[in-house]
């Protein structure tokens, strides 16, 4: 291989794609993404530095903030094959992704390899042969200035991590972690939730109606808007904190009365129209997207994360079907623009392609990389159908996406007429607009046929105009209630970010991650809702560190670090005035400041309101949120909204809490009362109330088993588990059934075996465990356990196979039969989507083809046969005995 060009990518997959473009003179080896990062934990610290003050953080603040790189040791085998490839190398070809994070990567392969021969830095936005051509006619040095911009932002966020997350373990509760953008995207779903926890619903009524004019089709809707003069008040006229009406006495506020009359006005007649107006409008294409844009397309349109989004667009990417996806720049190359033009005149003709090419300005401020917009690869781009056949329907239909909104990008504005119309009935007056289109410009492009087309162009009104009388069909008195303003969804979420300046392409897919995955928040449907533990951290952070938490100053901090850059600021002094402070308190003083005033009892505490003379309020414990008014207290379930837990829930569920739990009934051998009962891990029975002293005992229900299904009688039968069912006949062991931790099971001597679903360890006879556990052992996913479907949710949309989500041994899992994804944490089983269950199969389907399926744990057994074997100790004793 002497003389060989060794070129260095990120993954496996972009490397074998890479290596279809080039020649025998080169090998393609892929880095694996970071090799180099600042330490995890104390365990990554070189022994000599381990005694400074300064390694905990991995920067030595001291000195210039300089920061302390380790090899993970995940990567250090892939570090030693690279150094045996760059020995028999001639040239060494750096090809990461064209942005920070990947000039980054370059740079640390650089300063660890250490290379003796010519190095160059080859760049490209897109895997294609031409592309690659180009990058190697072209090559540069490493842009440090690039480095040095996104090295600073690793070491603020390390800083502000490191610094502040003690912080929260010490006045709240140990396991929370902070972050400088994570922290800001947390408060952007608190103060929303907020407002809808000061959110008060108004009720009003309206009237709709459907009218013809005799003779002329269609019919249309018609809706109220005046009566005697004066506008309908509709949801937008209340204010939202009060109820109230913001403008009472230039508004009709209508009741059911009020709205029946109306009704009868119509049904009476004459219903005449007032006015007709008609005005031309214009519908512009969208640009081509960027990467927030993307994200927020295929969140609303394919019901995608925006973790998912990336996971797909970094496949087409790597496989060279689409440029690069993570940019905030809408400009299109010469070869894109020509690719979508000669695509339009080809498919759709010279009328769909616009007379000169569309340039977009880019809205986002301090747009950082000097890409293009994200399109379909090459000039020639490939058909969705191709896509679909290579790479399956999941990424087909993300790329079909790109395709058509690249392709729109370079047509014509569609045009048509907006209609208004004004009708008349007694004092009251009702208005119906529509629009029609006269040419679909750029829509052409998303309508899959001449039947649809002919519909976009046909829409709108019968002939009409002002004296004509026209019937009513039906109308009806509808009562409204103003609803709470919407939770963000991931995709709200990210265009919200970006429109404060707020992170960058390459960061809000894990910003959204890291919220969801660090307890701070969960999905309700399609929403993101806070966790009171997120509630009550935004407010410590607000309170003590309002800085760093405000939307304006952390915009400025990307500003700052998109000046690095450039060139036009040096890092150093960016990261004092962070850290130790310019003009304003540092983190390092707020953090001081910070553990002498905080009161844990102040911060842990979110008021609900006042009972009695006593203040109920949650309360964030060690294990979780709590209820409790000073005497009582009463747990919080894990996915309570904020806004849902009012101070008459609280009380409620305060009360419930402290009741004497009901009693079954006695047992029947010892006359101790059996209770059941619902604790933090499901429902259990319990025998005796423990008022004695005595730690009661205790049986978790069998899975599947319904809490109105246990009766006096079936609780007896928990309780007596373990059972000693008798002597194995095949080897004198006793045959024990249990109920453990994983589901039931039985045992003899070391042989154990899960039930199935039709077995339960109360009802099993000796012959029925003896057979089973005759039968060669079953591992993994396959093995017998009982099951309970918790929620069918339809057919799959690609396979067309059931997607069920089923308990199992480790919590709620989705599965369509082949693939198993476990339920997220902070995710109600009951809630899930088909949409959510199809992105979670496939997020865990790519995990297994990118990993191989994960080792199987030994712990969860080594348990498991720790607690049989307990169980066959103490049926031996009952045999002896």
């Amino acid at each position: 291989m002497a003389g060989k060009a060794l070129v260095i990518v990120e993954s496996p997959t972009k490397a074998k794609t890479i290596t279809r473009f080039l020649g025998k003179d080169f090998v393609v080896r892929a880095s694996m993404g970071h090799v180099r990062d600042l330490p995890e934990n104390a365990a990554d610290i070189p022994p000599k530095l381990k005694k400074e003050p300064w390694a905990r953080l991995g920067v030595n603040v001291e000195k210039d903030f300089e920061p302390l790189y380790v090899v993970s040791r995940t990567k250090k085998d892939q570090v030693k094959e690279l150094q045996s490839l760059l020995k028999e190398a001639g040239e060494l070809y750096l090809a990461t992704d064209e942005d920070r994070e990947g000039e980054s990567i370059s740079w640390h392969l650089y300063e660890l390899l250490k290379p003796k021969v010519p190095t160059r830095r080859l760049v490209f936005n897109e895997i294609t042969k031409e592309a690659i051509q180009h990058a190697l006619e072209s090559p540069r040095e490493i842009d440090l200035h690039l480095v040095r911009a996104q090295e600073t932002r690793r070491i603020i966020d390390r800083l502000f991590g490191y610094e502040v997350s003690p912080l929260l373990w010490k006045k709240m509760t140990p396991g929370l972690s902070a972050g400088r953008v994570q922290s800001v995207a947390v408060r952007l779903l608190v103060e929303r939730e907020r407002a809808r926890i000061r959110f008060h619903a108004a009720g009003y009524w309206t009237v709709k109606a459907k009218v013809e004019k005799p003779g002329a089709e269609p019919a249309f809707d018609i809706d109220l808007h005046q009566v005697g003069g004066k506008r309908v008040a509709t949801s937008r006229d209340f204010n939202p904190d009060t109820g109230l009406l913001d403008d009472p006495e230039s508004l009709v506020l209508l009741d059911r009365a009020g709205a029946e009359r109306i009704t009868r006005l119509l049904d009476a007649g004459p219903v005449v129209v007032k006015s007709v107006e008609q005005k031309p409008f214009t519908q512009r294409p969208a640009a081509p997207f960027v990467t927030s844009t993307l994200q927020v397309e295929a969140n609303a349109k394919l019901r995608y994360s925006a973790k998912r989004t990336m996971q797909i667009a970094q496949q087409l990417y790597e496989n060279g079907l689409i440029t690069y996806m993570r940019t905030d720049s809408t400009f299109l190359s010469e070869e894109g623009l020509h690719g979508a033009r000669a695509l339009i005149r080809q498919k759709f003709g010279e009328e769909y392609l616009s007379p000169a090419a569309r340039v977009y300005e880019t809205k986002v401020r301090n747009a950082q990389e000097a890409h293009e917009a994200i399109r379909p690869a090459g000039e020639s781009f490939r058909d969705p159908a191709e896509v679909r056949a290579t790479m399956g329907e999941e990424a087909a239909r993300l790329y079909e996406l790109i395709y058509m909104r690249t392709v729109a990008c370079q047509m014509p504005d569609a045009h048509g007429t907006t209609t208004t119309i004004a009708i008349e009935a007694g004092d009251s007056q009702f208005r119906a607009s529509g629009r029609a289109f006269t040419f679909p410009g750029f829509r052409r492009a998303y309508l899959a046929s001449a039947e649809e087309e002919a519909n976009e162009l046909n829409r709108g009104f019968p002939s009409l105009a002002p004296g004509d009388a026209v019937r009513c069909l039906s109308a009806e008195a509808l009562e409204r209630t103003t609803q709470p303003p919407n939770r963000f969804t991931e995709g709200s979420l990210i265009k919200e970010l970006e429109r404060l300046g707020i992170g960058r392409p390459s960061t809000w897919a894990s910003i959204v991650d890291l919220v969801l995955n660090r307890s701070y928040a969960f999905k309700k449907g399609t929403a993101l809702v806070p966790t009171f533990t997120a509630m009550a951290v935004v407010g410590l952070l607000e309170n003590h560190f309002d800085n760093f938490l405000d939307y304006e100053y952390t915009a400025r901090l990307e500003d700052d670090l998109d000046a690095i850059s450039r060139g036009e600021e040096t890092s150093l002094n960016y990261l004092k005035a962070f850290y130790f402070g310019a003009g304003r308190p540092g983190l390092k003083s707020l953090v001081k400041l910070g553990e002498e005033k905080i009161d844990p009892r102040v911060i842990n505490g979110l008021p609900l309101g006042e009972w009695e003379g006593r203040q109920v309020q949650v309360r964030i414990g060690r294990y979780g949120p709590f209820i409790t008014d000073g005497e009582r207290r009463a747990s919080v379930p894990d996915q309570m909204p904020p806004d849902e837990l009012t101070l008459e829930k609280a009380l409620e569920m305060l009360d419930h809490a402290s009741k004497e739990p009901e009693s079954l009934g006695l047992h029947p051998e010892n006359g101790i009362p059996i209770y059941l009962k619902v604790g933090r891990f499901g429902p259990y029975v319990q025998l005796g109330d423990g008022r004695d002293g005595a730690k009661p005992k205790i049986a978790s229900l069998i899975q599947g088993t319904q809490l109105d299904q246990v009766d006096l009688h079936h609780a007896v039968k928990l309780l007596s588990l373990p059972r000693n069912l008798g002597a194995n006949p095949d080897t004198g062991e006793p045959v024990v059934a249990a109920n453990g931790r994983f589901g039931p099971f039985v045992q003899s001597g070391t042989e154990t075996r899960s039930l199935p679903s039709d077995l339960s360890p109360v009802d099993i006879t000796l012959e029925q465990a003896v057979e089973l556990i005759r039968q060669p052992k079953v591992r993994g996913r396959g093995a017998a356990r009982a099951q309970t479907v918790i929620k069918e949710l339809g057919a799959h949309p690609v396979k067309n196979v059931p997607v069920k989500v089923l308990t199992g041994r480790y919590g709620p899992y989705i599965t369509d039969g082949e693939i198993n994804a476990t339920v997220p944490r902070g995710v109600d089983p009951l809630e899930v989507t088909i949409e959510q269950a199809v992105t979670l199969l496939a997020e865990r389907a790519q995990k297994i083809a990118e990993q191989g399926p994960a080792p199987v744990k030994r712990a969860g057994r080594k348990t498991a046969k720790k607690a049989a074997k307990k169980a066959v100790k103490r049926a031996k004793k009952t045999v002896k005995s």
